[in-house]
């Protein structure tokens, strides 16, 4: 049910673009009233120009932006009275209605004006709001649409047969309102809800009323109907569906990512698992998209896998045939329609994945992405269901889709995105991550676009560094799970944690560290037994599970030992910690070699010295430390950024900038390797 969020203390002062700004937010905080990035509003306000001119300005949601996070500087600014005589044309391409547009703008510098401007521009009423309400898209999918919304609005209504957005569109809307100045909405078929007012609460007010009305129609609705929907029971826990879920995510994301760049989510919430033991949810998920919106996003169809819901090996055989056949339809596809030269086919993977009595995964080049599609579904869920209550759902054609995924004004949306960065859709998982060395490798990776998992015994420290990143870098950018390396069953989760949250992993980071300092008469077993649990098993296990997971993956992958210099020049008083470096070392080389074949490589970082940031350098290492050069604990620091042949101290970052090299394209043909980052110390280099 929407809620009217209207709050006149929170709009007094605003100026009519702060309104419509504040108005569009409001409707996007719903969901099932705006999709993400869909939906477009405007305003019409008379500004004074350049030259002190009063001018008629519309100003309309720009192109590519969401809504529900709108500024002021989010819209586009036209001039009214070059863009109104465009009604009196007879038709007009695309092409020429942007370029026209262009030639529109009052302000410079402002986003390119949305794909229905003119739907704007040609409604006669100074607020003007085009949304896409499930309750109202679930009206207009029905196969008697327009009879069942003139079942709830009446005469009130004008309704718009479902052509693609555009100036034929927008014209067709304003003859029609022309002809009904009684007219309070234009519902359009497959499409989406237009309401306004005279100023901007009354308008907000009207498309809450109007979508109100549409939701209470369809509950009378469901509430009249017969029989039931026939509705499998579920046969799974919670906790077998995430555990089907991650153990076959690495190979589903191997088979839907191009070349390993791309993230897998999974969803098994409860509108989606009722929806997918519907009887005729197959069927239902097989007619086409929800509302044209979607498309781009989620394809026309998504892929639906049945499996016996018994073991791994149904499911897996399910996915891979599934994604085999779903390539092949979708080329097909595009090639029946294909006639400009200059477009290239999208990647051939769906972005939706339903599998009944276990959920939904969800595709995309990144996160961010992958959760857009997600969202979608979610509403497309809602549209059908509830279509459903009054009538048989139905969608775009085959070839109207195509003409709305492919349609060049939408896909100049995808042109709008940053260019990709380095590690663009890879995943990286680092242990140690929550501080010092591996917390610098972590932000460095996300600066180049990797994904983050950062795994830590120090759990708060793992998730004020995710929440870091992703702050920095975007929405799920970076996760965290507590991991402590040298408990078999917390790496095991940890890389479960990974997969369920990004479908699996590419680059994974041994940095879990420990330090210990003493003679080796005062060295107890209890002090050799742990460092050689973090650094060697702690190692090896973290090792084991990536092997298992990369493989899976079948896209290789890059792991990287952030060992030390004592690996190969051992420490004064260091004999444990030398001896378990030293282990690791040969675990790496050992592992270049074993995962040559599968495009695995290993590489290991030296560094020596890296005090800054780090908590593993205790207050008994430092006392042992400073005993060992004759000098007092307080001037460890200055001892270690002094003692330098080169006088470069080492930090963090340093040891992350050779973390990144390892990590990226740069060092593709290099496995076996390690690097020392050492500032030139005597001793600290290999020879």
């Amino acid at each position: 049910m929407p809620f009217n969020r209207w709050n006149d203390a929170e709009t007094h002062g605003l100026s009519a673009l702060e309104l419509l700004a504040y108005r569009s937010r409001l409707l996007a905080s719903d969901r099932s009233i705006v999709n993400i990035y869909g939906g477009n509003t405007s305003v019409k306000t008379v500004e004074m120009d350049h030259m002190g001119r009063p001018t008629r300005v519309l100003w309309v949601k720009g192109s590519g932006s969401d809504l529900a996070t709108c500024t002021p500087k989010d819209f586009a600014g036209l001039k009214l009275e070059e863009v109104l005589p465009l009604l009196s044309r007879d038709s007009m391409s695309d092409e020429e209605m942007v370029a026209y547009l262009s030639r529109c703008q009052f302000e410079p510098n402002r986003p390119r004006q949305s794909i229905e401007t003119l739907l704007h521009a040609f409604t006669p009423h100074p607020h003007v709001d085009h949304t896409h309400p499930d309750a109202i898209i679930a009206l207009a999918c029905a196969e008697r649409g327009e009879a069942a919304a003139r079942e709830v609005f009446g005469e009130a209504m004008v309704w718009a047969p479902y052509i693609r957005p555009g100036f034929a569109l927008s014209k067709q809307i304003a003859l029609a309102l022309q002809a009904n100045p009684r007219a309070t909405c234009v519902v359009m078929g497959k499409h989406g809800l237009i309401t306004w007012g005279a100023d901007a609460k009354s308008a907000y007010d009207s498309a809450i009323e109007h979508i109100q009305r549409a939701e209470d129609a369809l509950r009378e609705a469901q509430r009249r109907m017969f029989t039931g929907v026939s509705v499998a029971s579920p046969q799974l826990s919670a906790k077998a569906r995430r555990c089907f879920a991650a153990q076959v995510m690495p190979a589903l994301r191997g088979m839907a990512t191009a070349g390993g760049r791309g993230i897998v989510t999974f969803d098994d919430s409860a509108d989606v698992l009722a929806f997918l033991e519907r009887a005729d949810a197959e069927t239902l998920s097989q007619v086409g998209a929800a509302c044209p919106d979607h498309l781009v996003h989620t394809k026309r169809v998504p892929l639906f896998v049945r499996w016996n819901q018994q073991d791994v090996e149904s499911l897996l055989h399910g996915l891979r045939e599934g994604m085999r056949s779903y390539r092949e339809q979708y080329t097909a596809y595009f090639q029946r329609y294909h006639t400009d030269p200059n477009v290239r086919m999208a990647d051939p993977v769906p972005r939706v994945i339903l599998v009944p009595g276990l959920g939904m995964f969800n595709t995309g080049r990144d996160y961010m992405q992958a959760d857009v599609s997600r969202q979608l579904y979610h509403r497309a869920i809602a549209v059908m269901t509830q279509c459903t209550w009054i009538d048989r759902f139905t969608s775009l054609t085959e070839e109207e889709a195509f003409h709305v995924e492919y349609w060049p004004l939408e896909l100049y949306k995808l042109t709008l995105r940053p260019p990709e960065r380095e590690l663009a859709g890879r995943v990286a998982f680092i242990t140690g991550g929550a501080s010092g060395i591996g917390r610098a490798i972590a932000h460095r990776l996300a600066q180049e676009g990797a994904h983050v998992v950062i795994a830590d015994i120090n759990e708060i420290g793992a998730q004020h560094v995710a929440e870091a990143i992703s702050q920095a870098n975007g929405q799920g950018r970076a996760t965290f799970i507590r991991c402590d390396v040298t408990r078999e069953e917390d790496v095991r989760h940890a890389f479960e944690h990974a997969a369920l949250t990004y479908g699996g992993v590419d680059i994974i980071v041994n940095n879990a560290g420990i330090a210990t300092s003493a003679p080796i008469e005062q060295t107890s077993l209890a002090d050799w037994q742990r460092n050689m649990d973090i650094l060697a098993t702690g190692y090896f296990l973290v090792a084991r599970e990536a092997f298992r997971m990369l493989k899976q993956q079948g896209n290789g992958g890059s792991l990287i030992f952030i060992v030390s210099k004592n690996a190969v020049v051992a420490g004064k008083n260091a004999a444990a910690y030398s001896a378990a470096k030293a282990a690791e070392l040969h675990l790496a080389r050992c592992l270049a070699e074993e995962g040559g074949a599968s495009g695995i490589r290993v590489n290991s970082i030296l560094p020596d010295a890296v005090l800054q940031g780090s908590t593993i350098w205790n207050s008994e290492w430092r006392e042992a430390r400073a005993m060992a050069y004759g000098i007092k604990p307080e001037e460890l620091d200055a001892y270690y950024a002094n003692r330098t042949t080169l006088k470069v101290n080492i930090f963090p970052e340093d040891v992350a900038e050779a973390a990144l090299f390892f990590a990226s394209a740069r060092s593709a043909k290099i496995t076996g390797a390690f690097l020392t980052v050492d500032g030139g110390v005597a001793g600290a280099y290999a020879r």
